[in-house]
């Protein structure tokens, strides 16, 4: 079986787990003699035998005479998915900027209807149905997971099962079954919903930006007196996205009540500080 990915020539970090997805995608864009790649490994220490993954991921790169880049923490069993994911893509991008280059993922279509599910069920709001939505490479989006698994075997590929992924701790474990079991139809449904949540969320990021710039500097008036679902789509694209959604409506009732000379710390490294008129975002990390 054959995976057609294309990616316009240049040099890209690929983030491989061990796992069968990101050994797909591995292999599949080592053949494509365009592309200067770079190895990337994160090994959490969450799990015992995480070292063997690790050892895998470098012997797999020495296959593919490809550079190797890893780094290790001491997570432990019971960090949050959350906070490992952090971790993880933090790493990723420093790497990505050590060698400026674009970053590749191997999240393929299951992740996609997984992650949406993950959001509504925490009563995410409408950009939760935009996931993986940003400056990461993606390619293998389009593809099913039993695609990747149907190219695997047919290519000889050996990879390593992460434990964890049996377990019911990870609330993603739990719903995998289930989409995995959704018809093919319903699959294209989301997936055709996703892509017009994209577009859509593209295009208000658009309009927040001819409406606000790039000013740190806004008008309170013109805050206080829009509705409150603009405000906070105008407040995010003012804050540069640092903010969480009950940071933000924080922010938007300190815009609209707080005494000139006043200056609020709204997290996520966002200062306020205010006039009669106006109110001032700074950067403070």
């Amino acid at each position: 079986m054959s995976l057609e990915v294309i990616l316009p020539a240049g040099r890209y970090v690929i983030a491989v787990s061990g796992g069968v997805d990101s050994v797909v995608l591995l292999d599949i864009l080592s053949n494509k003699t365009d592309l200067d790649l770079i190895v990337a490994h994160f090994d959490h220490g969450i799990r015992d035998d995480s070292s063997q993954d690790a050892e895998f991921v470098r012997d797999l790169a020495k296959k593919y005479n490809l550079v190797f880049e890893m780094k290790r923490e001491e997570l432990g069993k019971n960090v949050s998915e959350e906070v490992a994911r952090e971790r993880r893509y933090l790493f990723l991008r420093v790497i990505a900027a050590k060698y400026n280059s674009s970053l590749i993922t191997a999240h393929h279509n299951d992740d996609v209807i997984e992650t949406i599910a993950i959001n509504l069920l925490r009563g995410t709001g409408w950009r939760g149905l935009a996931v993986l939505d940003s400056d990461i490479v993606r390619p293998l989006t389009g593809f099913r997971k039993s695609d990747i698994l149907n190219y695997a075997t047919e290519n000889n590929l050996v990879w390593h099962e992460d434990s964890t992924n049996a377990s019911d701790k990870y609330l993603r474990n739990r719903l995998r079954q289930k989409v995995r079991n959704l018809d093919d139809n319903t699959k294209k449904q989301l997936t055709t919903l996703w892509n017009q949540q994209k577009e859509l969320k593209k295009m208000i990021n658009e309009e927040a930006k001819k409406l606000v710039g790039e000013k740190l500097v806004q008008s309170r008036y013109f805050f206080i007196n829009i509705d409150e679902t603009s405000a906070l789509e105008l407040l995010r694209q003012v804050t540069r996205g640092q903010l969480t959604r009950p940071q933000m409506l924080k922010s938007l009732y300190m815009i609209k009540t707080v005494r000139p000379g006043k200056i609020y710390q709204a997290g996520g490294g966002i200062e306020f500080s205010f006039t009669s008129r106006n109110f001032m975002v700074k950067m403070i990390k």
